[in-house]
């Protein structure tokens, strides 16, 4: 399997453009940040489409940092969540902070719903947790290679380190369709990244296909 093209006759838009980090709400989300001991490592993804992997994720207040940190950025991101934590009565604000339910317990075509979204959307990075849980897991959920081998756009490596109290993503690459070689790269990324609840960092690895 290789990376193919990403076709869309929709007009792409720089991430320049659609940043806005010097909102009064991105510099108050850098200062809380800050505050709270955190920085940011990151460098702003250079084309207008990709998918953004955060790992490791081990703990709830995974999501508060990190999306204060999407706030400080100044750009639009979508992101993936359980379909539980988007009832009521938080549901609607999800969804305007940019969520997507995921029903995980039915194959429901989702892929091919996003993979229709980045056809039609000008600007969209989407980020999500591979390991689909905070609990320790043997595997990654492979839907964030899939998504990026249709279409041809970058994986952005990115991780929130309790250690170093550090939010990272300065590493944007392709996948190439050779899974051990794509998860080799996955690795070196992540070495020496530890979450908040180390025992519970699941394995960099996908299930075998059968």
């Amino acid at each position: 399997m290789t990376s193919a093209p990403f076709a869309s006759a929709v007009p792409t838009v720089p991430t320049a453009d659609v940043a806005r980090p010097g909102r009064l709400g991105a510099r108050a989300a850098r200062a809380i940040l800050g505050l709270l001991g955190w920085h940011l490592d990151v460098a702003l993804p250079g084309e207008s489409r990709g998918v953004i992997i955060v790992y490791p994720h081990t703990s709830n207040w995974d999501f508060p940092v990190g999306y204060l940190a999407k706030m400080g950025l100044g750009i639009p991101l979508r992101w993936l969540g359980k379909d539980e934590i988007f009832r009521w009565p938080f549901g609607a604000m999800f969804r305007r902070m940019g969520g997507i339910p995921v029903n995980r317990r039915e194959r429901t075509g989702f892929i091919s719903a996003i993979l229709a979204e980045f056809a039609r959307s000008p600007w969209m990075w989407l980020a999500l947790a591979p390991e689909g849980t905070r609990r320790h897991t043997d595997h990654l959920k492979s839907g964030f290679w899939h998504i990026a081998l249709d279409t041809g756009v970058p994986v952005g490596l990115a991780y929130i380190d309790w250690g170093r109290r550090v939010i990272g993503l300065t590493r944007y690459v392709r996948m190439s369709g050779d899974e051990a070689a794509d998860l080799a790269v996955i690795r070196e990324a992540y070495a020496g990244v530890h979450g908040k609840n180390r025992g519970q960092e699941s394995e960099l690895r996908f299930l075998p296909r059968t």
